[in-house]
């Protein structure tokens, strides 16, 4: 992991592929979807937005070029916010690699190490990692904490390896091929080869809403998808997204902003869910 080709990233949703699908769409990026153990997903980004600069409408835009990190964080935190799952990025290049765990509107929590397995975060931020994902409170942050101490023989990418192990406990499995420190292009080609494997591709806010729908008729979340609480839910999530574009814009937070137009989205499908079931205009 000491050069710029090693650089790669991965996002791990707690949920079926079934269901990150139609959120993973509304980020507008190549992605390709594999499951990724029990009620686990995993996303390998197609390309390299943080990398190449360009100008684009995504949520890695915000000032061209990024940092891998600064990417994978506004990403894990639309998904996240845009469903009812944890997300967990995890990221590397040339000088550290690291994590980034977001669930919901809660402030996202991650870590770093240098490429040499250096700690470089906050100890405190593995015991709230630990808390959101449900970890044994004992066995499990005791390996967790021993991944913030000094390790001559642990490179950066024997930590994330050591993360995952963790995270097998409670069902993580990544496919094989897919592994931390490898470089964007292994990873994609590693994925691309499994026959469970789906792309992930921007097709319009169309499309997007059609597979909005199609996730909420085979949903079996009853009450939750028609009637009073599923508008009463369609409608608070159009109220909270507006806020949260306009907060975004203004700060330049392209993952903030792209949260909100996932509530927005999320908030119209749900309307018209509603209306196209019952039968009204």
């Amino acid at each position: 992991m000491n050069a710029t080709s090693s650089v790669g990233a991965l996002l791990l949703c707690r949920a079926e592929p079934g269901s990150v699908r139609p959120v993973a769409h509304l980020l507008r990026e190549r992605m390709l979807l594999a499951p990724a153990g029990d009620e686990w997903s995993v996303l390998v980004p197609e390309g390299t937005p943080w990398q190449d600069g360009q100008e684009k409408l995504s949520v890695a835009e915000a000032e061209g070029e990024q940092s891998v990190d600064s990417v994978l964080a506004g990403w894990a935190t639309a998904l996240a916010v845009g469903s009812t799952w944890p997300v967990l990025a995890l990221w590397w290049d040339g000088d550290r690699a690291g994590y980034t765990l977001a669930s919901g509107f809660r402030r996202p929590v991650g870590y770093v190490w240098l490429t040499d397995g250096t700690p470089a975060g906050e100890d405190e931020a593995m015991r709230t990692f630990a808390a959101r994902l449900g970890l044994d409170p004992v066995m499990d942050i005791q390996q967790l904490e021993a991944l913030t101490r000094p390790d001559p023989g642990a490179d950066a990418r024997t930590r994330l390896r050591g993360l995952l192990a963790v995270l097998a406990r409670i069902g993580v499995m990544l496919p094989p091929g897919i592994e931390p420190g490898e470089p964007a292009d292994r990873l994609h080609t590693a994925a691309g080869g499994r026959p469970e494997t789906q792309r992930i591709a921007w097709a319009g806010w169309l499309d997007a809403v059609k597979l909005e729908l199609d996730a909420v008729e085979n949903s079996g979340l009853g009450p939750w998808v028609r009637g009073p609480r599923a508008r009463a839910l369609a409608a608070a999530q159009l109220a909270a997204g507006l806020p949260l574009v306009a907060w975004g814009i203004g700060r330049r937070s392209g993952g903030w902003a792209f949260a909100g137009a996932l509530l927005l989205a999320h908030g119209t499908a749900g309307l018209a869910y509603d209306r196209i079931r019952d039968g009204r205009p």
